[in-house]
């Protein structure tokens, strides 16, 4: 993920007073042992001796990020595979106990079908993954400590708690599991390692990597030692260290305690020295390794709680490129499979460091249910057993996600989260998803919107009908990044025109100019159907993925397209007309595009009308 700090004077709040955070979040995926992971923005970590075992870190200060809401980065779905000798064995002994084993399999190296997944936890993350599990034909169990935990509705569930080594050893031995997974990183990881050697049973991501990542200081240090651009930080051992933390980095930073930490629990915004006590007293005292990413997500947070994600982020491409080079670097030096969320810092001067990784489904990836071909979970579900990952482009042009956060408590804040969706309901391109937790509490997650939109302008404005403050808040964000890198984001395109050489540009560059006219952006290409035909059908097959709705394509090229697309013809010459028919195909499913063709629409009539009265009117006959 990318994180920008907030900008002061922001509509979002600055970061000291409201603690509202913009971030960008990448997933990827991985192929060693499945691995997906996102980011979630923060500066820097640091302990204080008073706060054992839990020691916070400090984070540099915010006037070294964008703007004063932190940016996500990007989701990052990995799939990698741990070295094969002990899943080859693991298979070997299904095939033995069950000889259908063998029949259900649909990868070479990975689990079959019928394997069990056991995950540990049970709460939204563990009843998402277990819906995409369920559509795989995949059979999942949950061990939670709370009776009837949200995962329990779509998987079965055994009571019991993720930290007990006994219970994890009962759990996987009796419901008959085949490989371990988690939904949340605050597991024992000794625990788990114990259970898995004790039984032969794998885990992924593995308890190396689950230890390293509970730890955010050592998880730096980690990463570090890999490479991995980082803001700086320090471990926190005395109020001293705090006191020459706010004289090095200056003031503010963020405390943050080194494990159990998240949601904004467990870190304290420390602005002046005065406030050291204070903040320390309110945090109490592979076989081939292949990596896949998620379009990078930017998220603003509110009261350090998740509140809205867009994807794609609205943020310069080069920036985007970049947060995925590094996202995948992170990833590429960490044991294990599933889906990896990491944060990342969006600096000033267009640095991106990385924050912290968390290994497991995102909250900033939930936009993928509906908004990717392949959903975060269901490619962890696939990563975790070996199999080949799915795509994870999007399936739209922009795609939000709206947390239902607890407004209120007990039944006032029920009131309040169903009056939000029944509003989702009743508007186009939104999905509502409802956790099923126990009671209401004010902060707390019950739920998530998600928004899809033919183009950013219509998602937002979907957007605004439900909670027209995340709206702003992304607006605003837009500026912000515009203002910091002097530079306008990068629109998609959404046109392509191709030729077959470049003798053919003069005439068809009108068409480009038309598209520029009605703020579409397109893309050139000069592919020959004559002398590369094959080239010429992998454009037209690939398109969308890129984004593309419409092509533009000269006369010799229209057979080639004729068997996969509905195709309209202009007449020799006429380019601009090609130009204005695409927007027309646009406009069918954009409104600000549609907005402006009626425009034009009207002046051309108005033109017209104002030609034939210039000439006047000519006399009937007798």
């Amino acid at each position: 993920m990318l994180h920008n700090t907030p900008r002061t004077g922001s509509s979002v709040g600055a970061r000291a007073s409201s603690h509202s955070q913009e971030r960008l979040s990448l997933h990827q995926a991985r192929r060693q042992v499945p691995i997906s992971r996102l980011t979630v923005p923060a500066s820097l970590f640091q302990a204080p001796s008073s706060v054992p075992s839990t020691t916070p870190s400090a984070l540099s200060p915010s006037q070294n990020s964008i703007s004063q809401a932190s940016k996500t980065g990007p989701l990052l779905a990995s799939a990698q595979r741990a070295p094969l000798s002990g899943r080859t064995s693991r298979v070997a002994m299904a095939t033995v106990a069950d000889e259908k084993a063998d029949i259900t399999a649909v990868s070479d190296t990975g689990l079959p079908r019928s394997a069990v997944v056991g995950v540990l936890g049970g709460g939204q993350l563990g009843r998402m993954m277990a819906l995409r599990a369920a559509n795989l034909g995949v059979r999942m169990k949950c061990l939670d400590p709370a009776p009837d935990a949200p995962a329990s509705w779509i998987a079965s569930q055994r009571q019991g708690h993720f930290r007990d080594a006994q219970a994890i050893k009962d759990f996987a031995s009796q419901e008959g599991v085949s490989v371990l997974t988690t939904e949340i990183e605050h597991i024992d990881a000794d625990a788990v390692e114990e259970a898995s050697k004790a039984l032969g049973i794998e885990m992924e991501p593995t308890p190396h990597t689950i230890r390293l990542i509970q730890d955010k200081f050592a998880q730096k240090q980690y990463f570090q030692a890999n490479g991995v651009p980082l803001p700086e930080f320090r471990e926190i051992k005395c109020r001293g260290c705090m006191e020459a933390t706010g004289e090095q980095f200056g003031f503010p930073f963020m405390l943050k305690i080194k494990r159990l930490a998240y949601d904004g629990r467990g870190n304290a915004v420390v602005k002046t020295a005065a406030d050291i006590d204070s903040a320390v007293e309110s945090l109490g005292g592979s076989s081939n390794g292949s990596v896949m990413s998620y379009p990078v997500v930017e998220t603003i947070h509110k009261d350090s709680i998740c509140w809205v994600t867009e994807a794609p982020a609205d943020a310069p491409t080069k920036h985007l490129e970049a947060a995925k080079a590094i996202s995948e670097k992170a990833i590429g030096c960490l044991e294990g499979a599933g889906i990896f969320g990491v944060e990342m810092f969006l600096c000033r001067d267009g640095s991106i460091l990385l924050n912290e990784v968390a290994p497991r489904p995102h909250n900033s990836g939930h936009y993928t249910m509906d908004g990717c071909v392949t959903c975060q979970f269901e490619n962890h579900t696939r990563a975790i057993l070996g199999w080949p990952l799915g795509d994870t482009s999007l399936n739209c042009n922009t795609s939000i996600m709206l947390n239902v956060l607890g407004e209120d408590d007990d039944d006032e804040g029920v009131r309040i989260a169903h009056e939000k969706m029944a509003k989702a309901y009743k508007t186009p391109g939104a999905k509502v998803h409802w956790y099923g937790k126990d009671g209401m509490k004010k902060g707390r997650k019950v739920g998530h919107i998600n928004v899809s939109g033919s183009s950013k302008e219509e998602a937002r404005a979907r957007l605004a009908m439900l909670d027209p403050g995340a709206t702003e808040a992304l607006k605003s964000s837009a500026a912000a990044m515009q203002e910091a890198f002097a530079e306008s984001v990068t629109a998609q395109p959404q046109v392509g025109i191709i030729m077959g050489s470049d003798s053919d540009l003069p005439t068809m560059k009108a068409a480009l100019e038309v598209l520029r006219e009605f703020g579409v952006e397109g893309e050139i290409n000069i592919v020959s159907a004559h002398r590369t035909p094959e080239l010429m059908m992998e454009y037209a097959r690939t398109a969308h993925k890129r984004g593309i709705k419409a092509i533009i394509a000269g006369a010799d090229m229209i057979l080639l397209f004729a068997l996969d697309l509905q195709v309209a013809t202009v007449a020799i010459g006429n380019a601009a007309n090609a130009g204005l028919l695409a927007v027309r195909m646009l406009a069918g499913h954009d409104p600000a595009i549609l907005k402006k063709m009626l425009a034009y629409q009207d002046s051309m009539r108005d033109v017209v009308l104002a030609k034939g009265a210039g000439r006047g009117t000519t006399g009937g006959h007798g």
